[in-house]
């Protein structure tokens, strides 16, 4: 404490016979500060993200070495980031905020927003809680899968889902699929605890909060936001419940249940149902069984190629893991798609497992539009730190759009996937289009934000893990567990984004929210297509358009920035218009059926 007085006596004396600075030398010595900043940030990101990669792409047995390396690399990492000078640094900028240009400021509070997440006044908690995520990270990826006595993937649980009619082979299937919740649950704890006490040191009220503050926006704000564009789409989300319950309960020859049991859908999670549909004259899965994954990959590139995009760089295929591992490997993998920015600069990857069937069509879309959009911002005007998405939500969309775009028949059929001049059936393609972007939305900003929200902003018991979660999912979803699920389960945990990209998964309601607004633009202002027969392929101008939206990456208000170049704010308009069609269709469809969801959410 005395050496402390000391100190800040000095500062005092220092100040008083010190002349401030003039205007040009702040501006200056703000910029340079930035400079340094930015390339010590990208100097440790690169072994970091090293030591992250391989953390997911080589699981081996017993090995703690690599977990060892991630996190010293991620130590060197947040000790920068979140070092006592930096936060202290930035702050004081930040305090003669007016004086500086708006792409200081952006970078100056990315620098207190990378802080929070591990700033060094804590330094022993950081530790810790780096320490407990790689433990996480290295318990769910590396657990084995066992159905009948054999471990299988969950590529192979997700087939039976998909396909199966048999709904005992069904349960067995779904339950094998969450236990590894048991594994998580005592670990999901101890990661609320450090995530929040480490947030709350740079005064954030929890990790929810933390996280959400990334929009602009305070915990209470989102989850009105969240709230309501579940408002918005209810009407139709209630429609499609009806729906399936009484064709599920047809398939399966069971009684039309009061709730959809989780089971009976075709996915592990209930959190998209596209597969319950399979449009006359449209074989995806047999065509692109024939091209192989490796076309899949391929084509892909020449999607975003065909727009006016680059060739991915020569390094993409050579570093990244595309396909599954083959079946004696001694070694596992993360099985959930991602892509990687590994330096925010050249060196794009993607870690799939890479099938030849419709779902990996439309995620090897989706992942290339976040490499595309890594690449694009990827620019002089762009600081390394800011190279990210005008929001986390815009980064989703952009992959989202065109997986959209993929699935539709003009696009299909220039591709070879489709026969010219196929007759399908326009409202059973829109159909499937809503067993997707529509079912996405109470899941993901009702059923997801709702629980991690409960979990860090109110510290949800232990206890109730379990109940509150299939709380919610009944509430929002209208699923129910097959059987009675005890606190013995963490069912919640199964899902990676629990662990890995915790309090951040409205970004995808928010991202399906925004590419139809996109897509609006894009098929209306731009192809002048009906917005339900658009072929991107081949148009420039479309490349050009999303390459205003994808240039300025975080170096912008995200929310100007969708009013200058759509002319609008976020809204479900665009979404909810674009699926008018299908409503009517399902309202007759649902004449005489009961409805198990409430008329209003």
């Amino acid at each position: 404490m005395q050496k402390f007085i000391y100190l800040l006596l000095a500062l005092t004396l220092f100040a008083c016979t010190t002349a401030p600075k003039s205007d040009a030398n702040f501006i200056s010595e703000v910029d340079q500060y930035l400079v340094d900043y930015n390339k010590k940030f990208q100097e440790l990101m690169i072994p970091a993200a090293e030591a992250a990669w391989k953390l997911n792409t080589y699981i081996l047995e017993g090995d703690t070495i690599t977990s060892k390396i991630a996190e010293e690399a991620e130590k060197a990492m947040v000790e920068f980031t979140g070092s006592e000078s930096n936060i202290s640094t930035a702050k004081k900028y930040l305090e003669r905020e007016d004086e500086l240009s708006p792409v200081q400021i952006r970078q100056l509070r990315a620098i207190l927003y990378s802080a929070a997440s591990s700033p060094s006044i804590v330094k022993d908690l950081v530790e810790e809680k780096i320490k407990a995520e790689n433990n996480q990270t290295t318990t769910l990826y590396g657990f084995n899968f066992m159905l009948d006595g054999k471990k299988i993937s969950t590529n192979d649980i997700d087939k039976v889902l998909e396909s199966s009619t048999n709904l005992v082979e069904r349960l067995a299937a779904w339950q094998a699929s969450k236990e590894v919740g048991r594994e998580l649950k005592t670990g999901l704890e101890n990661l609320r605890n450090l995530r929040n006490k480490t947030v709350q040191a740079l005064e954030f009220e929890d990790y929810f909060h933390y996280q959400v503050s990334d929009y602009g926006y305070s915990s209470d704000e989102l989850m009105e936001v969240c709230r309501n564009m579940n408002k918005d789409v209810w009407p139709l989300y209630r429609e499609l419940h009806t729906w399936a319950r009484y064709t599920l309960a047809e398939k399966y020859n069971e009684d039309v249940p009061e709730y959809l049991p989780a089971h009976w859908l075709p996915n592990r999670w209930g959190q998209e149902w596209s597969s319950m549909v399979s449009t006359e004259g449209v074989d995806l899965d047999g065509e692109l069984e024939k091209k192989g994954a490796e076309w899949v990959m391929e084509e892909g590139e020449r999607f975003w190629m065909s727009m006016g995009f680059p060739e991915l760089p020569k390094s993409f295929y050579e570093k990244s893991s595309l396909y599954p591992l083959p079946p004696d490997a001694n070694y596992s993998k993360n099985n959930h798609a991602s892509a990687w920015h590994m330096d925010n600069a050249y060196d794009v990857r993607s870690l799939m497992s890479v099938e030849p069937n419709t779902r990996w069509w439309g995620t090897v879309l989706h992942e290339l539009g976040h490499i595309y959009y890594y690449m694009t911002y990827t620019n002089d005007s762009v600081p390394i730190i800011l190279r990210g998405g005008a929001n986390r939500a815009y980064h989703e969309a952009m992959g989202t759009l065109i997986g959209l775009a993929s699935m539709q028949q003009p696009f299909l059929e220039g591709v070879g996937l489709m026969p010219e001049g196929t007759e399908i059936d326009e409202t059973e393609a829109m159909l499937k289009e809503a067993l997707d972007y529509i079912v996405l939305i109470p899941w993901g900003a009702g059923v997801m934000t709702e629980f991690e929200h409960d979990l860090y902003a109110k510290n949800l018991s232990v206890d109730e893990f379990n109940k509150r979660w299939w709380d919610l999912k009944k509430k929002y979803q209208g699923i129910v567990p097959p059987s009675e699920r005890g606190e013995e389960y963490c069912d919640a945990a199964s899902k990676t984004h629990i662990n890995n990209d915790a309090a951040q998964y409205y970004d995808y309601a928010m991202s399906n929210i925004l590419l139809f607004q996109f897509h609006d633009h894009i098929s209306k202002n731009i192809l002048e297509q009906d917005p339900h027969k658009t072929n991107y392929y081949g148009s420039k101008e479309t490349g050009d358009f999303m390459r205003t939206l994808m240039k300025d990456g975080a170096n912008c208000d995200w929310r100007d920035h969708l009013n200058t170049h759509l002319g609008t704010d976020m809204s479900a308009k665009a979404m909810v218009d674009y699926f008018s069609p299908l409503m009517t269709w399902l309202k007759e469809q649902n004449k005489g059926r009961t409805h198990s969801l409430p008329e209003t959410l």
